[in-house]
């Protein structure tokens, strides 16, 4: 067996894939690895440029977009590693990260879950890690003062805003653009939930995994780049109902009725109070209003679709 398995799951991403398998072989990495690029039916020619520079991968070719989960799910049974890393295509591995969480994790055997420092593009801290979806938190995140006062550990504490994460500690959620698990784990868990077809699935994994005595921890002993993350302020009006969606289909999953009811509420009052201002930069911005106008339909759609509760806002489209 053989220590790690590097799992990447790519739908069009060819130029970033690219990068990212560049940045894994040019890497001086001691502990025994593979790497498996599982394809979500690209049509972008990255199966073959994959084929045609990296002949070393392990690559899937898959029919269909089947989503994120159920991708990596196929990578993680054809997987021979003690551990899967689960790592983004838009994302470039920096310095010796790879052995240094394998090292930490053999370091620690109740692990199942292993995060590291994630930077944007410029290098400043992408904020990774945050806690479970609560009805707290659902309020806290919608009313956005965690932006004007980011070090308050209540304001701030979905994400832990307040926190550089400069120091090891162990957390609820580790995001999905790298993650280091332990098989172990996961012959005991169980592995993604593919209903979770985009967003969600790397929340559902940790509070199994933390339902059945596992610790998730975050460890600074390395770094990567994640470009996706850069942008994540700037979302789409139509991702943004994907991961409320997401949100609510985890809440209704694990928490009891009432609450889950409570928290399609709350997501309604949230699409509701952002149609009228949206509709007023549409107004007064002539310059945006083609583009605002769209934001003001997907918001008002939203609060339609939640009459079908978490299914009416989740749509099949690839991270």
């Amino acid at each position: 067996m053989i220590d790690a398995s590097i799992i990447i799951v790519n739908w069009n991403t060819k130029d970033r894939l690219k990068e990212c398998l560049c940045s894994i072989y040019e890497q001086n990495v001691r502990c025994t690895y593979e790497v498996i690029v599982v394809d979500n039916a690209s049509s972008d020619g990255s199966i073959e440029m994959v084929k045609r520079e990296f002949p070393r991968v392990i690559l899937v070719e898959n029919q269909e977009n089947k989503g994120f989960a159920a991708a990596n799910n196929i990578g993680i049974n054809a997987a021979k590693g003690r551990y899967y890393l689960l790592l983004n295509s838009d994302t470039v591995v920096l310095g010796n990260v790879i052995d240094e969480v394998v090292s930490f994790a053999d370091s620690e055997s109740r692990v199942a879950v292993v995060g590291c420092r994630v930077l944007n593009p410029d290098r400043t801290l992408q904020p990774t890690c945050f806690m479970f979806p609560s009805l707290l938190n659902m309020i806290l995140s919608s009313i956005y003062l965690y932006k004007l006062f980011p070090r308050s550990r209540f304001l701030g504490r979905e994400q832990m805003t307040w926190w550089n994460r400069d120091d090891t500690r162990e957390v609820e959620v580790v995001t999905g653009c790298f993650m280091l698990v332990r098989r172990q784990a996961v012959e005991e868990v169980g592995v993604l939930d593919e209903r979770f077809f985009m967003y969600g699935e790397e929340t559902d994994w940790c509070y199994r995994f933390k339902q059945a005595g596992w610790k998730v921890v975050f460890a600074p002993v390395g770094q990567i780049i994640h470009f996706g993350g850069a942008s994540s302020s700037k979302m789409a009006a139509g991702k943004t109902l994907q991961l409320r969606g997401a949100i609510l289909q985890f809440i209704a999953k694990h928490y009891s009725k009432a609450t889950y009811i409570s928290a399609c509420v709350l997501t309604g009052v949230f699409f509701s109070i952002r149609v009228p201002f949206w509709l007023i930069r549409t107004i007064i911005s002539p310059q945006n209003r083609l583009s605002y106008w769209g934001i003001v339909k997907v918001y008002s759609k939203g609060v339609f679709k939640l009459l079908h509760g978490h299914k009416g806002l989740l749509v099949k489209t690839n991270k």
